[in-house]
Formats: C-alpha cells, sequence, structure tokens
C-alpha cells in the first residue's frame, strides 16, 4: 500500500511537472523589437551582424529569443506606427536604426529599453541622451558620425574626379541627420573652394528630379547622403549616377555593392553585431541608463571597379591601396 501511494505521488508529480517547466521556459524566452528605417533588403547585413553577435552571446531566435521586425522602406510616415505597433507588445528591448525611429519611440514610451543600432546625428545635442557616458533615461547603444566624414567623403571626389569644382548633394530632408549632413558637407565644400549644389528627395520621383537638376545645374559629381527615402533605392540611385555620367560618393557601403562607385562610412555591421551586447546586458538585468553610448571603431572604403570602368575613371592607386573593398 505503502509503495502504491509512493508510485501514485510520483506519477502525480511528472503530471505537475510539465506545466512548470514550460512555464519556465516561456520566462526564459526574451522578445525583442527592432525597427528600422530601410527595408529587409537594405539592411540585411545589419540584421545578419545582429543575430550573428547574439548567437555568440548564447541567445538563439526561435530557442530563447523572440524578434518582432518592423521596416519603414524609408517612409518617415510610417514611423509612429511600426513604432506603435512594437511598443503593444511589450517587448523587453527594442533594437532602432535611425533618429526618426528613435523620435518615435520616445513620445510613446519611457520605460522599454532602446538600444541604438546606429544613430547619424548627435543624441546629445538632440536631446535624446543626458551624455555619451552617461545616457541616462531608456537609451544607449552606438552612433554612426556619419555627418563628421562629409569631409573626407568630398575629398575623395576630388581625388577621383580633380577638375570638379561643382558638386551636388543629394539627401532626404525631413530626416535631422540628412540636414546635420549637409550643413557638414557645405562647411567642407567651403574649405575645399567647392560650390555646392543642395538636391532635395523626399519620394522616388523626387530622386528622378533631383538626377535631372544635377544634370541641368552642370553638377560634375554627386555625393548621396543615405537617409529616408534614399535607403531603400539603392540600385536606382546607382544607375541614375551612372546615367547623369557623375562620379559619386555615398554614406553607406552598400551603395558600393550595389552599383555606385564609391562608398565611405562606418562599419555598420560591425555596429550592429555590437548593438547585441548591449541587448544581451540589458536582457541580463543592465539599465540602459547605466550604459555608455559608444561610437564606430571600423570604417570602410569600397570602391566598385565595374562602375569606374563604365564611367570611363581611372581609379587612383591612392585610393585603392587605402580601399577596404575593390569590387570587381
Amino acid at each position: 500500500m505503502n509503495r502504491r501511494r509512493k508510485l501514485v505521488a510520483g506519477i502525480a508529480g511528472l503530471l505537475a511537472a510539465p506545466p512548470l517547466a514550460f512555464a519556465q521556459k516561456a520566462q526564459e524566452v526574451a522578445r525583442i523589437g527592432w525597427l528600422t528605417p530601410g527595408t529587409l533588403e537594405s539592411g540585411r547585413a545589419n540584421l545578419h551582424a545582429f543575430r550573428e553577435g547574439l548567437r555568440a552571446l548564447g541567445r538563439v531566435e526561435g530557442k530563447n529569443i523572440v524578434i518582432d521586425y518592423r521596416f519603414a522602406a524609408g517612409k518617415t510616415e510610417l514611423f509612429p506606427v511600426l513604432a506603435e505597433q512594437l511598443v503593444r507588445l511589450a517587448p523587453d528591448c527594442i533594437l532602432a536604426g535611425g533618429y526618426p525611429t528613435i523620435r518615435a519611440l520616445m513620445r510613446l514610451t519611457k520605460t522599454i529599453p532602446i538600444v541604438l543600432g546606429n544613430l547619424d546625428s548627435d543624441p546629445v545635442e538632440e536631446g535624446i541622451i543626458a551624455s555619451l557616458a552617461r545616457p541616462g533615461g531608456n537609451i544607449t547603444g552606438l552612433i554612426g558620425i556619419q555627418w563628421e566624414l562629409a569631409g573626407k567623403r568630398l575629398e575623395l571626389l576630388r581625388e577621383i574626379a580633380p577638375k570638379a569644382s561643382r558638386i551636388a548633394v543629394l539627401f532626404d530632408p525631413r530626416t535631422r541627420s540628412g540636414q546635420v549632413h549637409v550643413e557638414k558637407t557645405q562647411a567642407a565644400a567651403l574649405k575645399l573652394g567647392m560650390h555646392l549644389q543642395v538636391l532635395e528627395a523626399r519620394a522616388l520621383d523626387g530622386i528622378e528630379r533631383a538626377f535631372k537638376a544635377a544634370r541641368e545645374g552642370g553638377a560634375e559629381a554627386i555625393s548621396v547622403i543615405h537617409v529616408g527615402v534614399m535607403q531603400g533605392e539603392r540600385p536606382r540611385i546607382a544607375r541614375l549616377a551612372l546615367e547623369a555620367r557623375l562620379p559619386a560618393v555615398y554614406s553607406a557601403t552598400t551603395f558600393a555593392a550595389d552599383g555606385g562607385l564609391m562608398a565611405y562610412a562606418p562599419d555598420t555591421a560591425d555596429q550592429y553585431r555590437r548593438a547585441a551586447v548591449f541587448v544581451d546586458k540589458i536582457l541580463k538585468g543592465a539599465k540602459p541608463a547605466d550604459l555608455p553610448v559608444e561610437q564606430p571603431t571600423k570604417f570602410e572604403l569600397v570602391v566598385n571597379m565595374k562602375t569606374a570602368k563604365a564611367l570611363g575613371i581611372t581609379i587612383p592607386q591612392t585610393i585603392l591601396i587605402r580601399a577596404d573593398r575593390v569590387i570587381q
């Protein structure tokens, strides 16, 4: 009888165990939100790097983490909608890229931790954080300091097209980061003795008109700022620059892979890989307010030789030696 009672008690214990085990397992699964300005395709390398970074830390999608993805495809009107969708899901953390996404999220939550995968404007100046060392609030992560490279891009254009003095700069004026880029580019052009033609594009047809204006305005080269609508139109922009016979430099290295002549920018894939470390720390209990914001440590110069040949441009050896990647 005693053995029977023990057996029944043991079976009852086994029957009771699975719900508890499942409850524990459910508690171990973390939910991460993902909100970026571009498309899945344009952000594929960054997404892969982020997943890779999480995996190295023992966090595997579909096993102990769930990632809810939202891509704005360069449409600024979608940011508030997508941000609200994510906040409603009450994730443990949100990975965000770009100034408009951060602003949209800031309006909705001051409690959900937000990690910057990449931000192309000064977060202190913009009032997003208190300081890089101690950001305060619920936001931390990585910034891109893209605006600081504006002068370098113009210098690269001068090396490739030494006779060019009239340079067009293309950006989406709806983005604060684009405006900062233009300001820095204007300052650099003044120092280099270049005349800058500022071109705005808010939508696809705006990009077409901008290149037409560049041709009509006598532009001899162009700098394209990878913000807003430009983020989802890389192949089209590279093609338009080629058709306009304009040597072009881009603020995102992915442009070169899509046919752009040359790009110089922080290695954003490396930044998203590092962003995984921030997410991991937060999921372990760290507060964003106490995690210092970090800057890029890797930069890339990428040259597309196929496009150079199509334009009839000889890339100087001084650039090829410095290039991190040369696309044949």
